[in-house]
């Protein structure tokens, strides 16, 4: 189907290291994980993400169900944790600031294209409960390290204020009225935009360079004394911290919920091509509250999986190699079902083993070991049953072995624990 896309046996093992590195970095920073559903009521998304958006306007997979209610397929992964963090009544938890994430499938309707697809992975983090920058400042460190724990290290974070809602408001008035005798010069979209969500006019890709836009009032300058302390601070501490960044002023990023702080995270360099933003995200101190909450701040981010493993590809990432310890050849009808008992048992003993299930000769079977990647081949035969001995060759090292079938188990584990070298040989024995 147009838009979406399968994950081949080949290519799951760069999503199982990807994964395993954002809950690493995931747990580093003490954020938890959480899974919503993959669908909501619509009226969820209409109220948070914003009526006039782009994503709920244009966007949305949108259903009526048998008891005739509406529903829609989530579009981004914000709206269903807040829904969530209110419904369980999370606020109440003994823990004062809730740190989510969440990795899962999202949903839009849009013009496909490379890394960007109608059924799209979307990695993302929450954290519910405190106003300071300080959170601000972990968030964004946060998006960084995961970055920089896949080897992605040459990144600059684009920062910029919408300040509070008094800030907000102040901007707005400002903004329509410096676009008004203009607005007709500009594409349809911004002209729609101005009577719906003007905000997003300053990052249109089709005016940014008319001198309309150019020399349009920015939000940092019409933040309050309160708004840019914070801001001020948050600076401060990705300075501590050694994050690059640069102040955008135009950045307002697409959804209406966003209140002071927003901010991407750029890939430098050539790794997604002209589209250099992977990761984008803000502070919504009044969403909690809009959708039937407690007044609750909260800022968080998200990461365009498809749009990651795009960039990793330009690095040669490499991913979790499927590979197996032991291929069992059986020689003999009358042997399977002893052979099946011992290879039952070292699969249950974590040892991965595999067995040929077509009746193909030896030549063949050593063959379908080389192609698994197997470490070790055993032959098991009539003789070797009566003798209660098998042949292990370890295909790494040519070495062959005749080894008790009671100590194969002991004996593949071993092996596959010796060091790769000799560990005196390491100045701080760190090859384990």
């Amino acid at each position: 189907m147009k838009g979406t896309y399968d994950i081949l046996p080949s290519e799951v093992g760069k999503w199982q290291a990807l994964e395993r590195k954002i809950r690493n970095v995931s747990k580093l920073y003490h954020y938890q994980e959480i899974r919503t559903p993959i669908f909501e009521q619509s009226d969820l998304f209409h109220r948070s993400v914003g009526e006039h958006t782009d994503i709920v306007s244009k966007e949305t997979y949108d259903f009526v169900d048998r008891g005739k209610r509406n529903n829609t397929l989530r579009p981004e992964g914000t709206a269903p944790v807040v829904r969530s963090f209110i419904e369980h009544k999370m606020y109440a938890d003994k823990l004062p600031v809730q740190k989510l994430f969440y990795m899962g499938p999202m949903f839009r309707y849009e013009r496909p294209q490379k890394g960007r697809f109608r059924q799209f992975v979307q990695f993302g983090a929450e954290a519910f409960g405190s106003h300071s920058p300080l959170l601000d400042a972990e968030v964004i460190a946060y998006a960084v390290s995961v970055l920089k724990a896949l080897k992605i290290k040459d990144v600059t974070v684009q920062i910029n204020s919408l300040g509070d809602q008094e800030s907000k408001d102040l901007y707005k008035e400002a903004l329509l009225k410096h676009l008004a005798p203009g607005i007709d010069s500009l594409c349809h979209d911004c002209q729609t935009r101005y009577q719906t969500n003007p905000l997003r006019i300053l990052d249109c890709k089709v005016d940014q360079d008319k001198d309309l836009l150019k020399e349009a009032p920015k939000p940092l300058d019409y933040l309050t004394e309160d708004s840019q302390k914070h801001f001020d601070e948050l600076v401060s501490y990705l300075d501590a911290m050694d994050i690059h960044y640069t102040v955008n002023k135009n950045l307002v990023r697409g959804l209406d919920y966003y209140t002071h702080t927003v901010f991407e995270v750029h890939l430098n360099g050539d790794l997604l091509g002209n589209q250099t933003a992977i990761c984008g995200g803000g502070r919504y101190n009044n969403l909690v509250q809009s959708l039937g909450g407690p007044k609750v701040p909260a800022v968080g981010f998200a990461f365009g999986v498809e749009r990651l493993l795009t960039a990793l590809d330009a690095i040669d990432f490499a991913g979790d190699k499927d590979t197996v310890h032991l291929y069992f050849m059986v020689l003999g009808d009358k042997q399977k079902a002893s052979a099946m008992k011992l290879v039952q048992r070292l699969r249950i003993g974590g040892i991965l083993t595999d067995i040929d299930f077509l009746d193909k000769s030896m030549k063949a079977q050593f063959k379908l070991a080389d192609h698994m990647d197997a470490r070790f081949v055993a032959i098991y035969g009539e003789q070797e049953e009566k003798d209660g001995e098998i042949n292990v060759k370890d295909q790494k090292t040519g070495e062959e072995t005749r080894v008790s079938i009671k100590k194969l188990y002991t004996h593949i584990v071993t092996e596959l624990t010796k060091p790769s070298h000799d560990c005196e040989s390491c100045e701080d024995g760190s090859c384990g």
